[in-house]
């Protein structure tokens, strides 16, 4: 076929297109409206996950898993937003790795709410001012998140959802040469990440800045002639700073888990992971007996980590499954005044 014909079938495809969108919203509104009359959340992780899964195992064109998702997650949060526009508060500014966790999971028609802290950000949902928050929670190579911890003990929030972002930094200036540059901005836990390279440049020695996130490091060094930022590539293009070097972390597989937060619970979708924080008693033997009862009801603990808060031990725990399942609920019977259940959602990954 010609060109111009290509594209008449194309044209054609996309008419169509857009009558299958209609009537999928018309759908979608008729949903919300039984959602309505029930109190029940517009947003639910597993059944979007339900449909990307059936989606994919019908998949034998060109089109990839990934892109799968992006196309039809970025339609699910248009479908949200028409039956209800909902704020998504996250770690800001615009442009940071937070952000673009939220976008990947609401799309780019959410209205977005930078906050200063993660707190702010359980604040704001907490009050109702936003219906979700995104905070991230745990890095490949920083450990846990301190202040989310301190967060999730502190407010009676749900985790909905989890998102992993690979975190790639990049070296951006107004310096045409680098032996110019004075001072470098950025978070400060990316200074350490960055060090090989910075040493290599021999920019070791330059004055580090830490700032509150490495979006706003890109925000300051364009205002900055004697400044580079290590930030993410897409804070440096909003803000007009020339990137010279792309990837500059010294672990290329460096990654960031974010929890999506609310004030509702997920329904089991088969393939759940639930998150929830242990207090024990200081006597001998009280941790071994508590994970003797997880081993004998066969429930796979993936992660265990110990955390003081005001000066008391907890225990950030994650296993497989939903806090309903048969199995699962009578331990966290058993145990009701020893552990706070965070939240159960679609399991993502396996681990950072």
């Amino acid at each position: 076929m010609t060109l111009d014909e290509l594209r008449v079938k194309i044209d054609a495809i996309d008419d169509t297109l857009l009558k299958l969108y209609r009537e999928r919203m018309e759908l979608v509104h008729q949903v919300g409206e039984l959602k309505n009359t029930t109190g029940a959340p517009i947003y639910r992780p597993e059944r979007e996950q339900a449909i990307l899964k059936r989606l994919k195992s019908q998949n034998k064109g060109r089109l990839t898993d990934a892109a799968i998702d992006a196309l039809f997650l970025e339609m699910f949060a248009v479908a949200r937003n028409l039956e209800l526009p909902e704020g998504v508060a996250y770690l800001g500014p615009e442009a940071s790795f937070t952000h673009q966790a939220a976008e990947s999971k609401f799309g780019a028609m959410s209205t977005y709410l930078p906050m200063a802290s993660i707190h702010a950000i359980f604040r704001e949902v907490d009050k109702g001012r936003a219906k979700f928050g995104v905070i991230p929670i745990e890095n490949s190579s920083n450990g846990i998140v301190s202040d989310t911890i301190n967060c999730l003990n502190e407010y009676d929030l749900k985790i909905i959802a989890e998102v992993m972002i690979d975190i790639h930094l990049a070296f951006a200036t107004l310096c045409e040469d680098i032996k110019s540059i004075k001072r470098i901005y950025s978070k400060d836990i990316a200074f350490g990440q960055c060090r090989d390279f910075l040493q290599d440049l021999g920019l070791d020695d330059v004055e580090l800045i830490p700032v509150e996130s490495t979006a706003k490091a890109a925000k300051m060094a364009a205002k900055d002639k004697e400044a580079a930022a290590l930030c993410p590539s897409v804070a440096a293009k909003i803000n007009n700073l020339p990137i010279r070097f792309e990837n500059v972390e010294d672990n290329t597989n460096n990654r960031t888990r974010f929890f999506i937060i609310s004030n509702f619970e997920n329904q089991a979708s088969g393939a759940d992971k639930t998150s929830i924080l242990v207090r024990l008693s200081d006597k001998p033997g009280t941790l071994v007996n508590f994970l003797n009862d997880f081993e004998k009801a066969n429930i796979n603990l993936t992660k265990i980590k110990s955390h003081i808060v005001e000066g008391e031990s907890l225990f950030f725990l994650e296993f497989n499954g939903h806090k309903d399942d048969a199995h699962i609920k009578p331990i966290l019977q058993r145990h009701q005044n020893e552990i706070k259940v965070l939240g159960s959602y679609v399991k993502e990954i396996d681990d950072i």
